[in-house]
């Protein structure tokens, strides 16, 4: 694209008065750093994508409150991993992380485990058990 035809579109980057970063072609050809307040196309997307994960999180929340899955389903949403994502953090086979959405399962989990977890979300244990999704 040319520098000249940087999106300058409203966006919430244009809200809090932020540019983002792009490269496009100058007059001479060369490739150049240009700022653009957004782009539509761009929006629309992020938009959509942020929609899903809410509903996403708000689904585990009512998931963990219904007693179908432990409160790890929900900090993973919130925290916007994936189960790959959450194994490595806690450096546990995918099998047992997904055991330990069990609820029946997660109540017999000892603090050391819950630890790994609490600290892969940025949380304290107390935290992770007081979450009852009822909140």
């Amino acid at each position: 694209m040319k520098e000249s035809e940087v999106p300058q579109d409203k966006s919430s980057l244009k809200d809090n008065d932020i540019k983002e970063l792009c490269y496009a072609v100058n007059d001479d050809g060369e490739y150049v750093t240009a700022l653009s307040s957004g782009w539509e196309t761009k929006t629309i997307v992020q938009e959509a994508t942020l929609s899903q994960i809410e509903e996403r999180i708000r689904e585990a929340k009512q998931k963990v409150s219904d007693g179908i899955y432990s409160p790890i389903v929900y900090f993973m949403e919130v925290n916007r991993m994936d189960m790959q994502t959450l194994c490595a953090y806690v450096s546990m086979w995918k099998w047992r992380v997904k055991r330990h959405f069990k609820p029946s399962v997660y109540n017999k989990l000892n603090d050391k485990v819950l630890q790994r977890y609490a600290d892969a979300f940025g949380i304290t244990i107390v935290e992770l058990k007081a979450f009852t999704g009822k909140e």
